[in-house]
């Protein structure tokens, strides 16, 4: 089959996160959401459908008339019931749950298919409805909510047998600890009770470090001295992570390399926590947290009554930063300075809790170029145009 995973509406509901990604492509547990789909349906190749900034950039969309060409839901995290029920889909058949749809198999037209506004497909086709449990993203909260189950739904995608770990470390529970090929731990402590913990390739847990399960820890990561991580904690490929941390969703190649607290939250790519970052997870009178949502162009209560930072890709915060519940900074904000700034910080904003000014993206550019180059990455031509892209969508947001 040729796989093309598409966004619908809910991807405004998504975001920062969804600025700079299809949401097939967020993390939850150890794999992002089309790494899973890709293992469990046995494909090496998929493309997306997704806004325009994104398709320009690096995401096309790509029909084919040899094979079946089946659209997923990018937001819909597969489990082996649900993979099952797509494979069983004919030319023509649409798979819903309810007012979702999951998937459909067009068979091999290369026509594009649409989505109309209220997420549903426009055209003729033969309806089955879902019978497997499904987790739905539909607000950023999901991802951190569901990680601990994802985590452990992942562990049946490993193919390897786990490397040995060093007698030096102290692991308590019978749930296991996983270590793929190159993995180093010293002098550690792994609590397994309450789940496994993985640490892929090439990561490392330094000396000190005291880990609760379920966690994950990505490729060539790294958990730094003396870190203290409690479970349903996903620490993305390239992350460098230290301090005390509950229950946060790392998608890749971000730092929160020193102390400071981080609770219930998402945190996107190539983000920096500056030295003792705080971030509050729970208000000072347990109410439900209100968080911004770019689709309603305001305050939404969550329900939660724990909910901390969703951090966009490329945002940043100073020494002492101190972060209210709730915070959402989206793509690109510099966050420093005493006191609490807003529970909302635009995409590319600069300053704190005195002012927020516009960070012009030439220097915004410049910053994120440095970053790369010293990680031998090279910002392309296409990722400047989306980042572009995204700063004009969300100037409004900075007046």
């Amino acid at each position: 089959m040729n796989v093309i995973f598409f966004d619908d509406s809910f991807a405004a509901h998504l975001l920062p996160l969804s600025a700079t990604r299809p949401v097939c492509d967020f993390r939850i547990g150890i794999y992002t959401i089309r790494e899973k789909w890709m293992k469990r349906l046995g494909v090496n190749h998929s493309s997306d459908r997704t806004a325009k900034h994104l398709t320009a950039w690096k995401f096309p969309c790509v029909t084919t008339s040899d094979k079946d060409n089946v659209w997923i839901n990018g937001r819909v995290v597969p489990t082996a019931a649900l993979v099952h029920e797509v494979k069983q889909l004919q030319d023509g058949d649409a798979l819903v749950k309810g007012e979702l749809l999951i998937a459909v198999n067009t068979g091999k037209s290369p026509t594009v298919i649409t989505i109309d506004e209220k997420d549903h497909l426009s055209g003729d086709f033969g309806i089955r409805e879902s019978h497997a449990e499904a987790v739905v993203l539909r607000r950023v909260h999901d991802i951190f909510m569901h990680n601990g189950w994802a985590i452990r739904s992942d562990m049946e995608l490993l193919n390897n047998a786990s490397q040995a770990l060093s007698a030096t470390n102290r692991v308590i529970g019978n749930h296991g600890v996983y270590l793929e090929e190159g993995a180093k731990a010293e002098c550690c402590i792994f609590n397994t009770t309450g789940g496994p913990i993985y640490i892929g390739k090439n990561a490392e847990v330094m000396e000190g470090a005291v880990l609760r399960g379920p966690i994950a820890i990505g490729e060539g990561a790294q958990v730094k001295m003396s870190a203290k991580i409690y479970g349903d904690t996903t620490i993305g490929p390239g992350c460098k992570v230290g301090g005390e941390v509950t229950n946060v969703v790392f998608f890749a190649n971000s730092n929160k390399g020193h102390d400071g607290y981080l609770g219930n939250a998402v945190v996107g790519e190539w983000c920096n926590f500056g030295a003792d970052t705080n971030c509050s997870n729970l208000k000072n009178n347990y109410a439900d947290v209100k968080v911004y949502n770019y689709a309603m162009s305001g305050m939404e209560n969550t329900g939660l009554q724990f909910h901390g930072l969703i951090f966009g890709d490329h945002a940043k915060t100073g020494i002492n930063t101190m972060l209210n519940t709730g915070t959402v900074a989206g793509v690109g904000a510099n966050v420093f300075g005493g006191g609490f700034p807003p529970a909302f910080i635009p995409d590319f904003s600069w300053g704190g809790p005195e002012e927020l000014t516009e960070y012009r993206l030439d220097k915004a550019i410049e910053t994120i170029e440095r970053v790369y180059q010293r990680r031998n990455k090279t910002l392309e031509a296409g990722e400047r145009a989306m980042l572009k892209a995204v700063f004009d969508r969300t100037a409004h947001l900075r007046r």
